[in-house]
């Protein structure tokens, strides 16, 4: 068997001219976020000191709506919650010259990213805001950062038919720049030490993705492999067996 090789679950959405193509290896497997727990973050080198995560090159949105709905949470961030409001009062994106829209950045970060010398200690902002209203972050944050791990690809085919992938981001996903990273969470051990299975953990997530429905059949699916003692352990935790 290849050293990396994942296995895959596929069924039509009820509801909709979708095909949804899941990597049930992963999200089978324990990984969890261990953001301030072991995280290195993605520089060059390890820098665990610095609690950035992957926020250190800021978010990319997805489309328009995606950036409008981050600048309307941050209108709600108060100085309580966020290190760097008066920053933000000169705006909280930015479009760069190859028309990107991304966060803009504040000492080398994401303009959202609350450092460790902050009183409310490091992390996301707006998932501060999120768990001081006790709401979900996900309509507050940039799309793929409640997303990750998790990526969502849409491939349009010539009839039209829609085949949504969701997988784990790996160093390619982020195109030439993942190579250099001198660590990534979904390819070490470290991360792998969480008390349940990611379509557990993830599943509001997953559902923001997915939907009720094809969520609920994705967990279904999922389940009936774990009875029958079919799923492929991770590459990560194989390795590490």
């Amino acid at each position: 068997m290849p050293p990396d090789a994942h296995e895959w679950v596929s069924f039509e959405d009820e509801t909709h001219e979708r095909t949804w193509m899941v990597d049930a290896t992963f999200i089978e497997s324990n990984w969890t976020c261990i953001f301030g727990n072991g995280c290195q973050g993605v520089l060059t080198g390890p820098t665990p000191e610095l609690a950035q995560g992957c926020c250190s090159y800021g978010a990319h949105f997805t489309d328009e709506e995606d950036r409008q709905r981050v600048e309307l949470a941050a209108l709600r961030l108060t100085e309580d919650q966020w290190q760097f409001k008066a920053k933000g009062k000169k705006g909280t994106t930015k479009v760069k010259k190859n028309g990107e829209a991304v966060t803009r950045m504040v000492n080398d970060a994401c303009i959202f990213l609350n450092r460790p010398d902050f009183h409310r200690g490091p992390g996301c902002a707006l998932h501060v805001l999120a768990i001081d209203n006790e709401e979900s972050y996900i309509p507050l944050k940039p799309e793929v950062c409640w997303q990750l791990p998790l990526r969502r690809e849409d491939v349009t085919l010539a009839n039209g038919h829609i085949v949504t992938r969701i997988a784990q981001w790996d160093r390619p996903d982020w195109g030439s720049g993942g190579s250099e990273f001198h660590w990534w969470c979904t390819e070490d051990p470290a991360a792998f030490v969480g008390a349940t299975r990611v379509v557990d953990s993830m599943s509001e997530e997953l559902t923001a993705i997915m939907g009720d429905a094809a969520y609920e059949k994705l967990l279904t699916m999922i389940n009936d492999r774990a009875r029958r003692g079919t799923p492929l352990a991770h590459p990560v935790v194989r390795r590490r067996n």
